[in-house]
């Protein structure tokens, strides 16, 4: 699959970050039979690596990647692990090649139209807005709807259970991430039955 067929498979993209490796493979389960079953484990831990092989391994019916990959040398390691796609929170010329290279599906951040229109120029047509919330959310993806007409983006950054069905309402939105179907305290808890609760709540967002 590439990018944009993955972005299709659930409205919301739980972003993890996974302290424990203990955590990986419950967490993982819970979302997906939730129903969200595209997962991004952030590499801001020392733990994230082997959870992301973790849940490569274990619960194949995942779709996982990797976020927070910067450099040629993390799109290595994940590939590595059995990541099926890599995000980053913005992108340099060195990592667009790489990616493109490794035939890893890959969303590229931006957070400027100069930064999107790049990107759009090397093929790049799904683009993570990050932060989104602070970058000027939902104000900032109608702005720029009609000059960048054929780019999709998934907003990442603040977005909430309360303001993502605003954004999903976007046309030119493909899917939103976010951290609060799995918060910190749910999962230190082991707490699968309300994070599996929390998948389902999102699942039923729809697109406009």
């Amino acid at each position: 699959m590439d990018i944009a067929a993955i972005a299709a498979l659930a409205p919301v993209v739980p972003v993890l970050t996974i302290d424990r490796l203990e955590d990986a493979v419950p967490l993982a389960r819970a979302l997906v039979k939730g129903g969200l079953r595209v997962l991004e484990i952030t590499l801001r831990t020392d733990t994230a690596l082997a959870a992301l092989g973790a849940i490569a391994a274990e619960v194949p019916e995942a779709v996982v990647g990797a976020g927070t990959v910067l450099d040629a040398r993390q799109l290595d390691q994940v590939r590595q692990k059995g990541a099926r796609f890599a995000v980053s929170p913005g992108c340099t010329p060195a990592l667009a090649q790489a990616a493109k290279a490794s035939g890893l599906p890959f969303l590229p951040g931006v957070q400027t139209v100069s930064e999107a229109m790049e990107l759009s120029e090397q093929g790049f047509r799904l683009l993570k807005f990050f932060p989104a919330d602070m970058a000027g959310g939902i104000g900032w993806l109608k702005a720029v709807a009609a000059p960048l007409a054929g780019l999709r983006f998934c907003p990442t950054g603040g977005v909430s259970a309360e303001t993502a069905a605003s954004y999903l309402a976007l046309p030119n939105v493909a899917c939103v991430g976010g951290s609060w179907v799995a918060p910190r305290d749910a999962v230190a808890a082991g707490d699968w039955p309300r994070i599996e609760r929390l998948a389902a709540a999102a699942s039923l967002f729809k697109l406009r």
